[in-house]
């Protein structure tokens, strides 16, 4: 990918998340692309995604945060504040957030080119109570499987930054361990919600999707659910070859024509 198609990409990406879903206001949630394997684009601290321009993505090599992340050692607030302005490609560009850290690590797996995290509201309603782990682990309808997987990762709090990080990366390597999978979407309890994938479209898709399966969630509970899909039927459902199908359509959705 060039910089200018990640840089479209992820703008379109930072749009969708932040017009309207209630999932992210101010200066809350932030995207990132692949441009190669060692330079990615994120968005810059306190910046808002509903209004992101092109000059608000910062271009940072990964390997400082990868580092970072692989080793055992302690990092004052000073020391993750210099490591994120000494990533940048280009020193006067803006601050990268401080979440680039578990960004570069993401964009790092096999088939990840873009991720995206928000606040986004229902799914915080269940992050934030004692439903958080059985909203990770189980899964409503077909299409939070297709678009969110077969379940999601889930995160305790730990503060921003590189502990969050080095969190992130623990529960996403168990994750691997057990199920052979890549996750679609990563939960951090009273925190929020990733999603990562091949495609921006992807991503939103599974941001989307989550959020009507949080709101979904919390409607069964009002009504004496929520009932859950088994785990043959989850099983059946991830692995079906029409609904690989409709992963690849969104992947590349076709042009619209007259």
């Amino acid at each position: 990918m060039t910089r200018d198609e990640v840089t479209r990409n992820l703008l379109e990406l930072a749009f969708a998340a932040g017009d309207g879903r209630e999932m992210a206001i101010l200066g809350e949630g932030n995207v990132s692309g692949a441009i190669d394997a060692g330079r990615f684009l994120v968005k810059a601290s306190g910046t808002s995604l509903r209004a992101l321009r092109p000059e608000h993505l910062v271009e940072v090599q990964a390997q400082p945060f990868l580092k970072a992340i692989w080793s055992e050692s302690r990092h004052s607030d000073e020391e993750v504040e210099a490591l994120l302005m000494a990533a940048r490609v280009d020193p006067r560009a803006l601050k990268p957030s401080v979440e680039s850290i578990f960004h570069a690590w993401l964009l790092a797996l096999p088939g990840v080119a873009y991720v995206g995290h928000v606040h986004a509201t229902a799914v915080n309603q269940l992050l934030c109570s004692p439903a958080a782990e059985q909203f990770a682990h189980k899964r409503l309808f077909p299409d939070q499987i297709v678009y969110c997987g077969p379940e999601s990762v889930l995160v305790p709090y730990v503060d921003p930054g590189l502990p969050l990080a080095r969190r992130i990366a623990a529960e996403v390597d168990a994750f691997r361990m057990r199920t052979d999978r890549i996750p679609a979407t990563i939960l951090i309890q009273n925190h929020g919600i990733i999603a990562l994938g091949p495609t921006h479209h992807l991503v939103m898709a599974a941001l989307d999707m989550a959020e009507k399966a949080a709101r979904i969630f919390i409607g069964a509970a009002s009504v004496g659910g929520p009932i859950f899909l088994s785990n043959e039927h989850v099983r059946r459902i991830a692995d079906r070859a029409d609904e690989h199908y409709r992963q690849r359509m969104l992947e590349h959705p076709p042009m619209n024509s007259d």
